[in-house]
Parts: C-alpha cells; structure tokens; sequence
C-alpha cells in the first residue's frame, strides 16, 4: 500500500477507474463494434504520454506510442487496401495522393472527434489544451486501431477502420473530384489579388522516428490556416486547401 499522499503506480490507478469499470468497457464495445477482449491494451491506447513521463524514462512503455505506431501502419494498409479494389484502374499516384489525404493528420484528428475518442484520453491535466491540439486525439486513434489489431486481428481491425471510420465519416468520392493542387490555385488567387503569401514549416519526431510536419499559411504577415502531415507538401498542401476555404476562393 502506497503511504498517504504517495501517488499510485500508473495502472494500478487505472484498474481502480477503468479496469473494473464497466462504463469503460462497454465504451470500447460501442467504439470498435464488438467486445474486448484485453481490455489493457485499450487503458494503454489512450494513455498520452504526458501523464507518464514524470515517472522517468522507464514507464515510457506505459504510453501509447508503440501502439500508435502500429495502428499507423495497420490503418495504412487498411486504407491502402480500400483503394487499390476501390479504384482497380487507377494509378499510383492518385491511390497514394488519396491515401494521404485520409490519414493525414488532421483528418485522424477530425475523425476521434467525430467518434468521440478525446473523451477517453488520460494526458497531464497541466498540458490541458495546448498538448490536446498537437495530435493527441488523431494519435490516440492509430493507437486504437492497434489495440484492436493485438486484440481482435486484422479483419476485425481492417472492419473498424471501414465500418466506422471510413465509410460513415470519409466522403472518398467527394475527394477525388476536388483539386489537389490547393498550393497552386491559392499562389494564382494571391497574384491576382497581389497579395504576399509564404508558408511557415515545423517538424516534430514522433515515434518510430517519422517526422510529422507543420504549415502555417501567412498572408500578408498574417496566419490564415495551418496543416499537419507527414510530410512538407502535404502539410502546405492541407494549409493551403483550409486557406482557400477560409479566403472564400
């Protein structure tokens, strides 16, 4: 037993308030579309990893980063998969350019949001919204889906990802008939309009040593929109669509 004020080990204060919870467990039932069955690696998969890091380098494990890179790769091939029998006469461009644009960053951010996954995320209540905004509720997402993957297997991971991500919430079809040249048309509208415009570029490491970058549009010395990617062109890609959206082009 822990002496009073001492804080509990991480997870024994999660079996104390999701564990044994059957309101977590029966979120996760309603989430993925079937009962877990390792109800852990759930716990693990919205864990950020503010909340561990002041235990030291040693309970890093007990955050969701391994997960996250798994469930990126299974959403992936996923994705991948989807495309290549959606589309059987297309060509590697447009299946990589549509695959990129489904799980780009903001795009997994958007859809946690829309299947109500930041509820469940356990971070560093000091970060509150700062941390939040970077990612947190598209990278528990990837985490999810490796939950899901460990847990259940690839088919069920691969109709979790389908049936409840894609499907319902990824107009694909929508996607494929809007220009994808967004930095291009936005470049035209500010020469014509003789505006000054650049991009303003950071990149952060995430797990698995992938770089994840971020696009700032500034128009006349002011942010118009940001985009997040895995890399350069699709972050100013991304940065530039919600410009033109937010301009009225």
């Amino acid at each position: 037993m822990p002496r009073p004020g001492q804080p509990l080990p991480l997870f024994g204060f999660f079996r104390r308030l999701l564990g044994q919870d059957r309101a977590f467990r029966q979120a996760i039932a309603t989430l993925i579309g079937r009962t877990p069955d390792n109800i852990r690696l759930y716990q693990l998969a919205f864990t950020h990893s503010s909340l561990v890091r002041q235990q030291g380098e040693q309970a890093r494990h007990q955050s969701n980063e391994r997960l996250e890179f798994l469930g990126d790769a299974v959403l992936g091939t996923v994705v991948a998969e989807y495309l290549f029998q959606k589309y059987p006469y297309e060509q590697e461009g447009f299946l990589t350019e549509m695959r990129s644009r489904i799980v780009n960053r903001e795009s997994l951010n958007g859809l946690a949001l829309k299947i109500g996954l930041d509820k469940l995320i356990q971070l560093d209540a000091t970060q509150g919204r700062s941390t939040r905004s970077r990612s947190v509720n598209g990278n528990a997402l990837e985490a999810l889906v490796g939950a899901v993957y460990l847990d259940q297997g690839y088919k069920a991971a691969r109709k979790f990802v389908l049936s409840r991500l894609i499907k319902p919430f990824v107009d694909v079809k929508a996607m494929t008939q809007t220009t994808t040249n967004f930095k291009s048309k936005l470049i035209e509208w500010a020469q014509r309009h003789g505006k000054a415009i650049r991009y303003d570029l950071q990149g952060e490491a995430r797990p698995g040593g992938v770089m994840e970058f971020t696009a700032s549009v500034v128009l006349e010395d002011e942010v118009v929109a940001t985009g997040m990617g895995l890399s350069k062109k699709q972050a100013e890609q991304l940065a530039a669509e919600r410009a033109l959206t937010a301009l009225g082009v």
